[in-house]
């Protein structure tokens, strides 16, 4: 059974995140090596696009009946758009216009349920005020890093498509019905470098069970009480999920098993949270004879909550024509539970305290809206002459100069949202913010200077929002990680004197 964020062709370019190991020879078949040579990025990619997956029916509410792509641009009069500067370009040299692609729309069909926002613009965040200047901070340790995040996780993940942010299946039944929801039980472990290197590796095994036939559950009004597990469909026939005790986990398929050691593109903090990817990304001039040839990349992002739980948002990005087209191909959420250490080999009988995705509200914009106390703290790679004496006393290809600061910013409201379960032609040009179930947050943006900007969030009820996010330059290299924990400010201001 393949993995849901693994079923597309990818590269074995070195600074890639995981090797993986397949379970099925049908999986491998899927993947392809491809290489590419170094070349220089465009300074201004000309698109971001996302493409959904075809599914085997024909119901493809909200998304492309081919399971094409969709451009996703910003509007002239947006402060994130491009579009100004390339055309003043274009218009300088006296040539002839670039030619411009349609603008792509999807119509969302009405439900009987009540409104909840799918999709929408970016959300502009000011700086109000500086509360502490960067200062740097201590280099997190392996060590520690490797002890936080092992152990046996229990959790829950879902697929979703990157143009509407809908569920999408993530296995096709017994009986041909596709299912929406899975459980995974993931074996992490502290081992000796398989190179025989003083630095340990983490090696991660995963098995997972699908469920649920019946997709997302239509959400109720805001305000309402989380869903139950049991619940009516439009037919009136009670719809029960099954616990996550009643399935044998050490029969299951092998969703994913792989090692990851000191990388150049992992960025780590000490309480298990990570960003993964590729160190630098193949872009330059396109070569018509290589056409067949696109990079693609797992951009891996996890956030730690009390040290317990914690939320991994895969994102599938394929980068084409020289780095110019940027296209999601796929998101993956998974939220896990700690349970215990992985040297116990006994599975705790304890049932799992995570709801499914497809029982979950999603997060209203108004809810990230507004003041927040952000402690920010940021890793740059370092890059040049000095890179091997410093990797070689860090034991580590890609040395990061690690800082922190504190701030009060404002987050404004984004534009154009789409609601779940509204009729409306959707611009998917107009589309960032990917709002998904249980307060997660994921985007994929192109800033006026050219910044790629890969993020994810996680919003809770108390009022906190941890964020991470992956910048790359435009000359395709990484340029900056960036974890966040936002506090909403819920005091009032001071009266004036």
């Amino acid at each position: 059974m393949p993995s849901p964020s693994l079923r597309l062709s990818t590269t074995t370019h070195h600074h890639l995140g995981f090797n993986h190991t397949l379970s099925s020879a049908a999986a491998q078949n899927l993947f392809t090596s491809l290489s590419f040579p170094p070349s220089t990025f465009p300074k201004y990619p000309r698109k971001v696009a996302a493409q959904c997956q075809k599914k085997p029916v024909s119901n493809s509410r909200g998304r492309a009946r081919d399971g094409g792509l969709l451009n996703v641009k910003g509007k002239s009069e947006n402060v994130w758009s491009v579009d100004n500067e390339l055309a003043a370009k274009d218009k300088g040299r006296g040539g002839s216009p670039r030619r411009r692609d349609k603008r792509r729309v999807v119509r969302r069909t009405r439900s009987d349920g009540g409104k909840s926002v799918l999709v929408s613009g970016a959300m502009l965040m000011e700086v109000e005020t500086v509360l502490q200047t960067q200062e740097p901070v201590i280099r997190p340790a392996w060590n520690t890093f490797a002890s936080s995040v092992s152990g046996i996780w229990k959790g829950v993940g879902a697929v979703f498509s990157p143009i509407t942010a809908e569920m999408e299946p993530i296995e096709v039944g017994s009986r041909n019905e596709h299912l929406y929801d899975c459980y995974t039980v993931s074996r992490i472990e502290d081992v000796p470098s398989s190179s025989g290197g003083p630095t340990s590796q983490i090696q991660r095994k995963i098995n997972w069970v699908t469920l649920n036939p019946y997709g997302e559950i239509p959400q109720h009004k805001v305000g309402d009480a989380a869903l139950p597990k049991s619940y009516a469909d439009r037919s009136g026939k009670n719809r029960v999920l099954p616990q996550f005790g009643s399935f044998n986990f050490e029969r299951s398929d092998v969703m994913e098993e792989d090692l990851m050691g000191k990388e150049p593109g992992l960025v780590f903090f000490e309480d298990g949270s990570y960003s993964r990817g590729p160190v630098d990304i193949p872009v330059g001039e396109v070569d018509d004879s290589q056409y067949y040839l696109s990079p693609t990349f797992k951009f891996e992002q996890c956030l730690v909550k009390g040290c317990h739980k914690r939320l991994r948002i895969v994102h599938t990005i394929e980068f084409s024509n020289g780095g110019s087209n940027i296209q999601i191909m796929r998101v993956a959420v998974y939220e896990e539970q700690w349970d215990s250490p992985a040297n116990l080999h006994d599975q705790s009988d304890q049932e799992l305290d995570l709801k499914p995705f497809s029982q979950r509200k999603r997060t209203r914009p108004s809810e990230l809206a507004g003041s927040w106390k952000v402690f920010e703290v940021s890793a740059t790679p370092i890059f040049g002459e000095e890179i091997d004496e410093m990797s070689m006393a860090q034991n580590d290809s890609t040395p990061y100069v690690y800082l922190c600061t504190e701030t009060l910013k404002k987050r404004s409201l984004p534009g154009n949202p789409v609601y779940f379960g509204e009729e409306e032609m959707v611009d998917m040009q107009d589309v960032t913010m990917l709002w998904l179930p249980g307060g997660v947050t994921a985007y994929v943006d192109v800033n006026k200077d050219g910044i790629l900007c890969i993020g994810v969030g996680w919003y809770s009820d108390e009022g906190i929002n941890l964020v991470m996010e992956r910048d790359y330059g435009v000359d395709g290299k990484l340029k900056e990680v960036r974890s966040k924990s936002e506090v909403k400010r819920r005091w009032s201001d001071p009266l004036p004197a």
